[in-house]
């Protein structure tokens, strides 16, 4: 039988691959240098790459679920390592058609596949921990822009830019493959933890539900809807954090630069932190601390004018942004069961897709309208409202339904 913990770092061997696409900013002014691509033709990059992992996870989670997580590992690995390949293509002949091709469409499907890949068998072997499970190797996603982000400054710099994607593409797709190939479900599923786990009571080993089946529920897509806010706000604010420390509280870039590094550790970080605190209060309790957290802080962003005390408050955001990731597949196994969770996960992540291009376009588009953040800042509040009220009503709903199923 094998060991779950080398399950578990084959997971973070995925994820800590596809999660180099978080380090793209490092990329932007290179491209932009030597191709002579504005910045918005060159971000659009990273849009479509994120468009289409929402797209592809919500799509092939089936596939997934049909074929098993070695070889939708393989099929990750093969889509994403061939998208870096054809980026260095898409830079040499200077295309851009190529670029959002490659980089952006098959590297994005690459992304969807690799990000469900090990989730449902995680909980698989982590029955009693399924927030511990997950935010593990949702945790490596969040980290991999520490680790990508100087090595693709150094292989820039060094060897160029199409090398760099030559050489990166290269060395995922060995990780990947090799990652891929020690995944596989328990033999026999451990007996799920019932009745008290700290001073959270468990869901009571829910019905397991197909995809199918869990798209006919309200549950699900009061699931996406707070999924959804949590990304788009969160990724509408890591997408300028660093001009918008500079303009509002004076900070200098290096001061900027370094705060984007410490929230790259948050978020990383956010994710095995939350996530393991959900297995003690349970993921209902959780997301509505998130969204009574994020309705203050980004209140209180949109009026200061300290730096200490605004990367404080964007440090807190980006942790509850992080533990929205790692959280939700637990929480999805809580309410649906662990029958088809790789493709129910994905259909929840295209709410991923759809925050990954709503956030950033909003906030910019904010930015030049009203001359400032103040009015986006207090949007973002507002919206983490009627989030807290779906989150609440779910608690409520599922914890009347825990006791039906109790007595």
């Amino acid at each position: 039988m094998k060991n779950r913990w080398l399950i578990a770092l084959a997971a973070v061997g995925i994820h800590i691959s596809i999660g180099s696409v978080y380090a793209w900013s490092v990329l932007t002014r290179p491209i932009m240098q030597q191709l002579g691509f504005t910045l918005q033709q060159t971000t659009w990059t990273f849009s479509i790459a994120i468009l289409f992992l929402g797209l592809s996870a919500g799509f092939l989670g089936g596939y997934v679920e049909k074929h098993g997580p070695r070889k939708s590992g393989f099929t990750s690995a093969l889509f994403f390592g061939t998208g870096m390949l054809g980026t260095a293509l898409a830079v040499h002949l200077q295309s851009l058609a190529l670029l959002y091709l490659f980089y952006g469409f098959i590297g994005g499907i690459g992304l969807g596949v690799g990000y469900i890949t090990p989730v449902s068998t995680l909980v698989k072997w982590f029955p009693n921990n399924r927030g511990f499970a997950t935010g593990l190797a949702i945790m490596g996603f969040g980290f991999a822009s520490l680790i990508a982000g100087p090595l693709m400054q150094y292989l820039v710099a060094n060897y160029g830019l199409a090398q760099n994607f030559i050489i990166l593409g290269v060395a995922y797709m060995v990780i990947m493959a090799l990652s891929a190939s020690y995944l596989e479900p328990p033999k026999a599923q451990p007996q799920q933890q019932s009745a008290q786990s700290g001073n959270y009571t468990t869901l009571l080993a829910p019905k397991s539900y197909t995809a199918a089946q869990a798209l006919k529920t309200w549950q699900f897509y009061a699931l996406w809807w707070i999924f959804f806010t949590n990304i788009t706000c969160g990724i509408g604010l890591l997408a300028v954090a660093s001009p918008m420390a500079q303009e509002v509280v004076g900070m200098t870039p290096e001061a900027a630069a370094s705060m984007v590094g410490i929230i790259g550790l948050i978020n990383g970080g956010g994710r095995i932190a939350w996530s393991t605190v959900s297995d003690y209060i349970g993921r209902r309790a959780v997301y509505v601390l998130f969204f009574v957290i994020e309705i203050a802080a980004f209140y209180l962003l949109a009026q200061t004018a300290d730096a200490l005390l605004f990367q404080l408050l964007v440090f807190i955001i980006i942790s509850c942004y992080g533990g929205g990731f790692s959280c939700m597949p637990a929480y999805l196994s809580d309410l649906f069961g662990t029958k088809e969770l790789s493709a129910i996960h994905g259909k929840i992540l295209t709410a991923w897709g759809m925050a990954g291009i709503a956030g950033p376009l909003l906030l910019s588009w904010m930015r030049e309208t009203t001359s400032g953040y103040t009015a986006t800042l207090y949007v973002f509040s507002a919206a983490f409202v009627l989030s807290l009220i779906v989150a609440l009503v779910l608690k409520w709903k599922t914890s009347v339904d825990v006791e039906i199923r109790k007595h």
